[in-house]
């Protein structure tokens, strides 16, 4: 082969690489830094704490947590399996605000998966029925005419079709289809701005939809639908290098690395994001559990859709605890946060003091503690969320946005969020 045919091969290789999402290694101590983030989250076993997403997001990395992973999943299934016996059917009604929600027990059966666990028996059955039962519920909630909404989210409704698919349980094209239409006409996908990963669970959905051959009569607009979702992904690449956000990215990446897209420069978009992620994981960015597990396979080169046929026998670095040096006794040094509730009358505008390095919760906490504020919370996967301030609750489509001022809205949650001496934080009560 000449040179100029050589030259011809490799700019050929480099292009075809281009329309691929590859995520080049990451140093491992980085890794480990954050699997050890997980450690003291499993040790948290009531349902209350308990989140199916960590051990799935474990199985699928390069990490093993030994014994800690067998008790996590055992108290998941003892605790679900209770659950489920208190969720009585119904054909006419379901509880979509039951515990666990939809969500949660569709990570429950991603992480039974995870496991190389088939759903099966009895207590299987069950299951699949229940999740079922919620999807038919809020496929009445959208309409024939599509002019509704889901109780819950279309996240949620994405994430169970890919629960069932990848335990090659089929549900009916009119379930699909609603969530085909959804991503196929940005039906309600959109909180102000795109849901990233909303559009990336839905992605992840079909691809396990195409590749199970389930569905098959939907085949054609579920391979469009895919495309669809990956694009609108590298439409929302932000200049810094994220899809949507810091923490929408991992999920985005999920999806683009499944399949190639000929004629994009996707390649060079997934190094983007990652680079812009490596910068983030220096900063401490990630503390959540949720968004640590859906980080985790992505720097192992891994998806929700590998859970077709996971490979259980994989060798995984063993996790250690996270060594604590010890540290001189010093007088905590104290910040002020002027908090600020623009969404009641009289407005509340006062500043609370608090220990650096507090969380927004901490100053919420101490701003209730010296009276004249109050609020209420709920528990998620994600995090404590805000379901009432000043006595005011959230009502249907609304809810509590957490603000930097002027008029920055935050992208970690109450527990996560740590503001800096001086800040000025906005509780606004906003509707979608």
């Amino acid at each position: 082969m000449g040179r100029l045919g050589a030259l011809l091969l490799l700019l050929g290789a480099l292009g075809a690489l281009a329309d691929i999402c590859n995520i080049p290694e990451v140093d491992s101590s980085l890794v480990q830094s954050l699997g050890q983030r997980l450690l003291p989250w499993m040790d948290r076993l009531s349902l209350e704490h308990l989140n199916p997403s960590i051990y799935v997001g474990l199985r699928l990395s390069s990490l093993e947590a030994s014994t800690k992973e067998a008790l996590y999943l055992h108290s998941l299934k003892v605790d679900y399996q209770q659950s489920l016996l208190r969720l009585a059917p119904s054909d006419d009604n379901g509880d979509l605000q039951a515990k666990p929600s939809m969500g949660q027990l569709a990570l429950y059966m991603l992480a039974l998966k995870a496991n190389c666990e088939f759903i099966g028996g009895h207590k299987g059955d069950r299951l699949v029925s229940q999740l079922k039962r919620f999807l038919e519920d809020e496929k009445r909630s959208i309409g024939h005419d599509h002019k509704g909404r889901p109780h819950t989210s279309y996240y949620q409704y994405g994430l169970s079709i890919l629960a069932l698919c990848v335990h090659q349980k089929r549900v009916h094209d009119s379930v699909v289809g609603k969530l085909l239409y959804a991503v196929e006409h940005d039906h309600h996908l959109h909180q102000g701005h795109l849901s990233v990963d909303t559009v990336a669970i839905a992605g992840l959905a079909f691809t396990c939809l195409e590749r199970s051959y389930l569905n098959f009569d939907l085949r054609h607009r579920i391979t469009l639908a895919i495309r669809t979702a990956q694009e609108k992904i590298l439409r929302a690449q932000t200049p810094e290098g994220y899809f949507g956000n810091v923490y929408s990215t991992p999920l985005a990446l999920q999806l683009l690395m499944t399949s190639p897209m000929p004629g994009t420069e996707l390649g060079t978009a997934c190094l983007n994001a990652r680079a812009a992620l490596l910068a983030s994981l220096q900063d401490g960015a990630f503390q959540n559990a949720l968004m640590i597990s859906q980080l985790l396979p992505v720097l192992n080169h891994k998806s929700y859709v590998d859970l077709i046929s996971p490979d259980c026998l994989a060798p995984r670095v063993m996790l250690e605890p996270a060594t604590v040096t010890p540290s001189l006794l010093q007088v905590p040094e104290f910040i002020h946060v002027l908090l600020k509730v623009p969404s009641v009358w009289p407005p509340y505008r006062h500043s609370i003091s608090v220990p650096a390095g507090s969380s927004l919760e901490d100053v919420l906490m101490k701003a209730q503690e010296l009276g004249g504020f109050m609020y209420g919370t709920q528990a998620s996967l994600s995090g404590p969320y805000l379901t009432s301030v000043m006595g005011k609750e959230v009502g249907e489509r609304e809810f509590w946005q957490l603000v930097q001022a002027p008029d920055t809205p935050l992208q970690q949650g109450i527990a996560d969020y740590r503001p800096k001496d001086g800040e000025t934080i906005e509780l606004r009560l906003v509707t979608w």
